[in-house]
C-alpha cells in the first residue's frame, strides 16, 4: 500500500480473524487524521489528501477489509468496519483522531463517533444518514466488482472534463484493479452502505464538516445537507463534481479539511 508520502510506513493488525493493512505517515506528536474510503475503494483514493496533510498531521490511511492487502473476508457491515478502525487506531497508538470518511467511509465515521471515544472531529464526503437515500444502480455501476469494468465505471465518479484533461483514467483504473474490492467483498461493501441507518444524529456532538459533490449520482446532495443540518456541530460545503469530487477538486477539499481541523486544534 502506498499513498505517496515520503516517510510512510506500512503496518498491519490482526482482528476478528482478519489482517488489516494501514499506512502511517507524519510525526507522532502531530494531531492524527484517519482516512476511511468509500465502498469498494482501496487506499489509492486518498493519494491526494493524505500526502498533502502528512506534513502537518500524523495520517493513517486504512485499507478496509476486502480491499488491497487486507484480508478479503467478512462480515462486511458498518459495525464491523467501525470496529476495524478502532483496532487500527489502537494498534497505531493514536488516542484522539480526526476521521475523514467518504461515502461508506463516512457512514463508518458516524458509527465510530457514536460507539468509540477517539473521534475528535468528522470530515464526511458524499455521506448520507440512511442507505435508503443511495441510488442502488448508480452505486453498483461505480463499484462493479469486476476489474474489467473499472475504467468504464469512472464516469460516475468523475466529470468527463476531468477524465479528459487530467489523463488519469487509465492510471486510476490500474490502481483500482490492484486495490479495490471485487466479487463477494464488493457486494458486501455495497450491502453495508445500503443497509446503513445512522440513528439520531443530534446525539453526535463532535464537530463535523460535510462536503458533497453537486452532481453526485450515488447520493443526492440534499442528503448531505440534511446530515449537516441534523448534526449539532455540522457544517456543509458543496463541491463541484460527482462522487469523487474530493479527488477532482483535491486542493480545495484538502484546504477545507485542513482549515476545519486547524480551527478545532487551535480552539477557535
Amino acid at each position: 500500500m502506498t499513498t505517496g508520502s515520503a516517510d510512510e510506513s506500512a503496518e498491519a493488525v490482526a482482528t476478528d480473524g482478519a489482517t488489516l493493512r494501514y499506512a502511517v505517515s507524519g510525526e507522532e506528536n502531530r494531531p492524527a487524521i484517519a482516512f476511511v474510503p468509500d465502498a469498494g475503494f482501496g487506499p489509492w483514493v486518498w493519494g491526494w489528501q493524505a500526502p498533502a496533510l502528512a506534513g502537518r498531521y500524523r495520517t493513517v490511511v486504512c485499507a478496509t477489509r476486502g480491499t488491497d492487502d487486507s484480508t478479503r473476508t467478512g462480515p462486511y457491515t458498518v459495525d464491523r468496519f467501525a470496529a476495524d478502525l478502532e483496532a487500527v487506531l489502537a494498534d497505531a497508538g493514536i488516542r484522539r483522531v480526526h476521521v475523514v470518511g467518504a461515502g461508506l467511509g463516512g457512514m463508518v465515521a458516524l458509527r465510530y463517533a457514536r460507539e468509540y471515544g477517539r473521534a475528535r472531529s468528522l470530515s464526511l464526503l458524499g455521506v448520507t444518514a440512511s442507505g435508503d437515500r443511495i441510488d442502488d444502480d448508480a452505486l453498483a455501476a461505480l463499484h462493479p466488482g469486476d476489474p474489467v469494468g473499472f475504467e468504464a465505471s469512472l464516469s460516475a465518479a468523475f466529470t468527463e472534463r476531468f477524465l479528459a484533461e487530467s489523463g488519469l483514467a487509465a492510471q486510476i483504473a490500474t490502481w483500482r484493479r490492484a486495490e479495490d474490492a471485487t466479487g463477494e467483498a464488493a457486494a458486501g461493501h455495497r450491502a453495508a452502505a445500503l443497509e446503513f441507518e445512522a440513528g439520531a444524529l443530534y446525539e453526535l456532538t463532535v464537530s463535523a464538516l460535510v462536503c458533497h459533490g453537486v452532481d453526485d449520482p450515488v447520493v443526492p446532495m440534499a442528503a448531505g445537507e440534511e446530515v449537516a443540518e441534523k448534526l449539532p456541530r455540522g457544517r456543509f460545503e458543496a463541491v463541484e463534481g460527482k462522487r469523487c469530487c474530493y479527488v477532482e477538486h483535491a486542493s480545495a477539499v484538502t484546504d477545507a479539511i485542513d482549515g476545519f481541523i486547524d480551527r478545532i486544534e487551535s480552539g477557535v
